[in-house]
């Protein structure tokens, strides 16, 4: 989504009356919203829509799904970068803070679980937490187990939690060689078949994941939500 940003944002967008447009504009202004990272209106227009009888479900799918999706097609091609799409996340958190108790009493199942930490030795989580917005976003519980995680915190959450997934991010290139001893690890007690595990961070790169024996390497958060949610999709279907 290409747009003139000197406009969007500004002062033009609080002007606009969220409750007297159409539903079909109301959906396309929160994309424009959330790409801009504006939490009020997404708050606003979220409660509007569940207000005209639209389900949680639809509205994460329809309005904020979507519109993340939208900045996630941007960051990956250089167009917005982590400040932006941070203040967007944390815009489609506020929106998913009303919702997420709605879908809860609908009992509408997660696509599945992820046990997301930063390992040990490194203690950045800014990447860290943008994956685990995009996740939720798109439908997945998120436990997160935060930065510095040695290869016993990663087994204990395994252990606790049960996810379809293990991911692992590193910012730094002396941590990332940790993410080989988890999945060595694994490998060792023999649970490396139980879990899909994903690698992401900044030094990372496809020919890394695959020497460490990672499912994939997810170059930014967009990415992770789409690799996710197929390789899941994908297991679920070969096990049925």
């Amino acid at each position: 989504m290409v747009q003139d940003d000197s406009q969007v944002g500004s002062g033009q967008d609080e002007d606009i009356d969220l409750a007297a447009l159409e539903t079909s504009d109301l959906v396309e202004q929160m994309h424009e919203d959330l790409y801009d990272g504006l939490a009020d209106e997404i708050v606003e227009g979220t409660r509007i829509l569940l207000e005209r009888g639209w389900s949680a479900q639809q509205v994460l799918d329809d309005a904020l799904v979507e519109g993340m999706r939208i900045v996630g097609i941007d960051f990956r091609d250089g167009v917005l970068f982590v400040p932006e799409v941070l203040l967007a996340a944390n815009a489609m958190k506020a929106g998913m803070e009303i919702l997420r108790p709605l879908l809860a009493e609908t009992g509408v199942p997660p696509i599945g679980k992820i046990v997301l930490g930063t390992v040990k030795g490194d203690i950045h989580d800014i990447g860290k937490n943008l994956v685990a917005m995009m996740l939720e976003g798109a439908g997945f519980e998120v436990v997160d187990i935060g930065i510095n995680t040695d290869v016993d915190g990663y087994l204990e959450a395994l252990e606790t939690h049960q996810p379809d997934i293990l991911g692992m991010s590193a910012l730094l290139t002396t941590t990332m060689p940790y993410m080989k001893v988890v999945i060595d690890t694994l490998e060792a007690k023999g649970l490396r078949d139980d879990y899909i595990v994903l690698v992401g961070g900044a030094p990372l790169n496809e020919e890394f994941g695959v020497a460490i024996g990672a499912d994939a390497y997810c170059r930014d958060a967009a990415v992770a939500a789409e690799l996710a949610t197929q390789l899941v999709r994908a297991r679920r279907t070969a096990a049925a």
